[in-house]
């Protein structure tokens, strides 16, 4: 069963990632459990949407729109301090987990047959310094492996797919100093030109081939997203009246739908694959729930249930989302042991195959935490913290590995 690549040259799917982890204990002063409860709910959309292929989950909620805010107003406050420190800090943050992620998938595709010395030649050795330092776009194989094997052919693309997000976080990250100052001298069309950059290189008028391309088109598709996540933090929104704020960003959505509506793919009303709606969706969106932000220091009445586990995805969520496909894909295979039983290939074989994605869905989480205890402690060895196997906030959770 083919699962969604996480990231075509435009896709989405996943947080400041790296760059906002939650303390072991209770949520110290300058949180924000407001932002933790979003970009937690960003990522259990991204792993549903990469299981189900839902083009409309990119409607009722643009994750990665919203990831980009939301690193966008921490990054303007982690400014206050020297530009370099910072941005020094939120790299060593990334490149740790990414490195465990390349260790185990790279040699995966030369020993599923990848050979791509025999088409490039030695120049695309070059290629895997993106693993290292991911500001390019890291090779992959388009099909590995045999129809008989473990994982399906498309397993490297799907799996190297979150990378994209990587390279544009980065982009993000060392371009801010230049960005914020812009952003404090003319607010308004610092927030707007990605936008209108989008409009030129994201709906084909001006083509730039490649994956040079791709990447400027992702970075201006989130860029006004990012930069809204600076007015959050510098207090724009309340600068200006509610009812204003909300109108122009319906207005902006509604033009992000209505171009959509002319520009429909394959996968329909994927505005993953409409670069222009995407942006124009992502930072209406955006808008509205920065403009009526709460600032919470504890998650609020029935929320607080999910206290733990938000707490966890927040400090683990690089690991979650460089890890989510591949454990997406490892779902198929241990599905597929279920035939191997002879009462359920006899009678319940017709069953399993209905609800084959929402097996994959229950089994997702289990696995997800796996891989959070096998290699979510490299996120506490990058920041320099203490490694913990489960930091969900609790006292058992914050032992020592």
């Amino acid at each position: 069963m083919p699962v969604q690549p996480a990231g075509t040259p435009a896709a989405a799917p996943v947080p400041d990632l790296a760059v906002a982890p939650a303390p072991a204990g209770k949520p110290g002063p300058g949180r924000d459990r407001y932002l933790d409860l979003l970009r937690a709910v960003a990522l259990f959309r991204v792993v549903i949407y990469h299981i189900f292929g839902w083009a409309w989950l990119t409607i009722l909620f643009p994750s990665m729109g919203v990831m980009f805010a939301l690193a966008g107003s921490l990054m303007a406050r982690s400014l206050s301090r020297p530009a370099w420190g910072v941005i020094r800090g939120r790299v060593r943050r990334l490149l740790p987990p990414m490195w465990a992620f390349s260790a185990v998938v790279v040699p995966m595709m030369f020993v599923l047959g990848w050979q791509p010395v025999k088409e490039e030649g030695l120049w695309w050795f070059a290629k895997l310094a993106w693993y290292v330092f991911p500001v390019g776009a890291p090779p992959f194989p388009w099909t590995s492996g045999d129809h008989a094997g473990l994982l399906e052919e498309t397993w490297a693309v799907q799996a190297a797919g979150p990378l994209w997000y990587l390279r544009a976080y980065l982009w993000f990250v060392l371009a801010s100093p230049l960005l914020l100052r812009a952003f404090r001298r003319l607010p308004w069309v610092t927030l707007l030109a990605p936008l209108g950059l989008t409009a030129v290189i994201g709906t084909g008028l001006v083509n730039i081939p490649g994956e040079t391309g791709n990447a400027l088109t992702d970075f201006a598709v989130f860029g006004s997203c990012w930069v809204l996540g600076f007015a959050h933090h510098d207090g724009l929104f309340k600068e200006v009246p509610r009812y204003l704020t909300v109108s122009l960003a319906a207005i902006v959505m509604g033009f992000g739908l209505w171009w959509a509506s002319g520009h429909l793919t394959e996968d329909g009303w994927d505005l993953n694959d409409i670069p222009l709606a995407q942006a124009a969706w992502s930072l209406g969106f955006c808008v509205i729930l920065l403009q009526y932000a709460p600032s919470w220091r504890e998650l609020p009445g029935r929320l607080a249930r999910f206290d733990r586990l938000v707490t966890l995805a927040n400090n683990r969520a690089v690991t979650i989302y460089l890890w989510h496909n591949l454990v997406i894909l490892a779902t198929i295979p241990v599905i597929d042991l279920l035939w191997k039983i002879p009462f359920v290939d006899a009678h319940l074989g017709s069953a399993v195959e209905a609800g084959y994605t929402l097996l994959m869905t229950l089994l997702v989480w289990p696995l997800i935490g796996l891989v959070i205890l096998c290699v979510g402690w490299v996120e506490d060895v990058a920041a320099r913290r203490r490694p913990r196997l489960w930091p969900n906030g609790s006292a058992a959770g914050s032992r020592r590995r």
